[in-house]
């Protein structure tokens, strides 16, 4: 799946890890991963992966993810799961490393275990062999989640979770509607019209919105409903953003975010994509799509301005990024198909001043700046 950070650049798969940087952090002695002894089966390499047991996919999904994320055999102390946590957030993606800068403390280990569960459960869709694998670890991964809400949480990331959860009065929901994005993504590859797109945003990227907002104190009050509204046009614009730059990548994995009917209009097809060279109808097409997401970060940016100064800085750092990715898709004349648009480091470094003067001078924010420049 698709991930909601504002860029994506960093990442490595989970299978390509290396072991002092990867995606697993060092598992203290008592976290010496192991698979629970009903998720050993024997392998039947010759069978096919319709005629596996929902045990043998299992075993062959969590064989194929680093072993740090599997269940461990003795549950981790809370500040065991929440080092854990942490330790996979700040090894990986450097824009969640950034903005977890401008976190007061207290909140720091509530977004460390919201970004581990969300990252772990991409990697149970994206880094293993098949689709009926991905099925079958989701499904466990939700188990997992059931048993968290009862008070029966195992591994790191939701020990960490639960007292995020209890701490920060975290509905299910948002959690449960990650998983079914990623669930999605086993099966459905094409999106006929841009509304379908936005509805797989709702569930994965939305969602993450709502959690930010619950971490923060912010999903209560009269004006919950508005500041959910808002939120969810940020991350589906910063979604579209990433689908955008990353239409090359995302081609070449069998899936295409562009909306098929609005291809057809504009006279692009897959073998468009798959020439790697940017028509003139291309371009159109994505300059199209480009204004389409410009148009929803301005729908989201009033939320800048109805939060807490410390989420108002990340919002306006993300929107910024968010809008930046759309910049460098126009400076390559909307040509993503030759080389992947990105976000220069001395460039992350200016949107985060910014972001920062925003918070010591608040119309300074982005949120208070609609109509005029975005960056």
């Amino acid at each position: 799946m698709r991930t909601t950070t504002v860029e994506a650049e960093n990442r490595r798969p989970a299978s390509e890890a290396p072991p002092s940087q990867g995606l697993t952090p060092t598992p203290s002695p008592k976290l010496v991963p192991k698979l629970v002894p009903e998720l050993v089966p024997e392998l039947s390499p010759e069978l096919s992966p319709e005629e596996l047991t929902q045990d043998e996919l299992l075993a062959r999904g969590w064989a194929a993810l680093p072993p740090g994320y599997r269940i461990p055999e003795v549950a981790p102390t809370l500040a065991e799961a929440r080092a854990w946590c942490q330790r996979l957030a700040e090894s990986h993606y450097e824009n969640f490393h950034v903005a977890s800068w401008f976190l007061p403390p207290a909140l720091r280990p509530h977004f460390h275990a919201i970004y581990a569960y969300c990252r772990v459960s991409d990697d149970l869709g994206d880094e293993v062999d098949s689709p009926a694998q991905a099925l079958a670890l989701l499904d466990f991964w939700g188990r997992e989640l059931d048993a968290c809400y009862e008070g029966r949480a195992r591994h790191p990331v939701f020990v960490a979770l639960a007292e995020t959860i209890r701490a920060c009065s975290i509905p299910k929901e948002p959690f449960a509607d990650l998983l079914v994005a990623f669930r999605q993504d086993q099966a459905v590859t094409r999106f006929e019209t841009i509304e379908e797109v936005l509805a797989y945003c709702r569930y994965s990227a939305n969602p993450v919105g709502r959690l930010v907002l619950y971490a923060c104190g912010e999903a209560a009050g009269e004006d919950s409903a508005e500041r959910f509204r808002l939120s969810d046009a940020t991350c589906s614009a910063l979604q579209l953003a990433n689908f955008w730059q990353d239409v090359r990548v995302d081609f070449a994995k069998g899936r295409v975010y562009l909306p098929q009917a609005e291809m057809r209009r504009f006279g692009v097809t897959d073998e468009t994509i798959a020439g790697g060279a940017a028509t003139p109808e291309f371009r159109a097409l994505m300059r199209y799509e480009v204004e389409y997401a410009r148009s929803l970060f301005m729908q989201g940016l009033p939320l800048i301005g109805m939060v807490n100064r410390d989420l108002a800085l990340d919002l306006d750092l993300f929107s910024r990024g968010g809008l930046e990715i759309l910049r460098a898709i126009e400076r390559q004349d909307y040509d993503v198909l030759a080389a992947r648009p990105a976000i220069s480091r001395l460039t992350k470094l200016q949107l985060a001043l910014r972001a920062v003067s925003g918070k010591m001078l608040p119309f300074l924010r982005l949120g208070n700046r609609i109509g005029g420049p975005t960056a």
